[in-house]
């Protein structure tokens, strides 16, 4: 076996009870969530319990991911399973870096609470989409959203996907263009247009609220979706213009993948980053551990293979 990276999953994998099962185990998981709980009440009942509808508002989504993500985290360190380094998608860096001991988690949780905050205010401005674009190459995917106004090419998922962002108003001779062109657009359930120019507002007002925490140096390789190689000394500039720019998630991996790293174990709800990275490469092997019963089952199949 060679390098083990934790990968963080993105928003849009949450679900209601996430993270319960992990919560009733005890240990950190049930430390971090308590921690979370005094800072803002209401987290674990709409993690366990809240709506989809509740789930799905940005400043609900953000603070409930980051807690079952670095609960999954924490869990497989106590079945002796450690990460060399890690990656997160989008909200999942936050929970990445915090795993990376470059802030406590508990300044994790507020980063990522006020993260969420801005965004979701961002969405009240003009009228935007996301859609997932398939089958097209993403020279061609980033060429043909420029031809359209205010459109940009924003997530670099894996060969044949990349995530468009902007103007609802373009969308949709945008959609006729790819499929003319021989691609699918998948239109995505968020709020705002993530990852673009239209977040450059929200990118300022997270970036001051960063001035207030104590940010140092990882400790271990965190590979950044602004540049897909590992953070530098300035963390809170990287993480501020990550909001308005393009997630290269691709990159991401394959760098990884040259530095030694050949079992991915993403943390969080879903499975999305495991289909992402096995159309990256499929020479990796690669697990998920959302709840209970994925942390042993993964345990297991991490431990036999090593």
């Amino acid at each position: 076996m060679g390098k083990i990276a934790f990968v963080f999953s993105g928003q849009g994998a949450q679900y209601s009870g996430m993270g319960k099962s992990l919560y009733e185990l005890g240990g950190e998981a049930k430390k971090l969530y308590d921690a979370a709980e005094q800072f803002r009440p209401g987290t674990m009942s709409q993690s366990f319990e809240g709506s989809d509808e509740d789930l799905k508002k940005t400043s609900n989504t953000q603070p409930c991911m980051y807690l079952v993500e670095l609960a999954a985290a924490l869990s497989l360190n106590e079945r002796g399973i450690f990460a060399d380094g890690v990656a997160g998608f989008s909200l999942g860096e936050i929970g990445a870096l915090a795993y990376a001991k470059a802030y406590s988690y508990e300044d994790g949780f507020k980063m990522v609470t006020k993260r969420g905050e801005v965004m979701n205010d961002a969405s009240t401005g003009e009228e935007t989409a996301m859609c997932a674009v398939l089958k097209l190459d993403s020279d061609t995917v980033a060429k043909t959203a420029a031809e359209y106004e205010k459109l940009y090419a924003v997530n670099f998922n894996c060969p044949g996907q990349v995530t468009v962002s902007g103007l609802k108003s373009s969308m949709d001779s945008f959609t006729e263009k790819v499929a003319e062109l021989g691609g699918r657009c998948i239109p995505l359930a968020v709020s705002a247009a993530f990852h673009s120019p239209f977040m450059s507002e929200a990118s300022d007002k997270f970036g001051d609220a960063l001035k207030q925490f104590d940010i140092k140096k990882p400790e271990m390789d965190v590979y950044a979706n602004l540049t897909g190689a590992p953070y530098g000394d300035d963390v809170a500039e990287t993480l501020r213009l990550q909001m308005k720019s393009p997630v290269r998630w691709q990159t991401t991996i394959e760098n990884m993948i040259a530095d030694g790293y050949t079992d991915f174990i993403e943390v969080g709800p879903g499975k999305t980053l495991c289909g992402l990275i096995k159309k990256i490469s499929k020479e990796v092997n690669v697990y998920s551990v959302e709840d209970a019963q994925t942390l042993e089952t993964t345990a297991e199949a991490v431990k036999n293979n090593a």
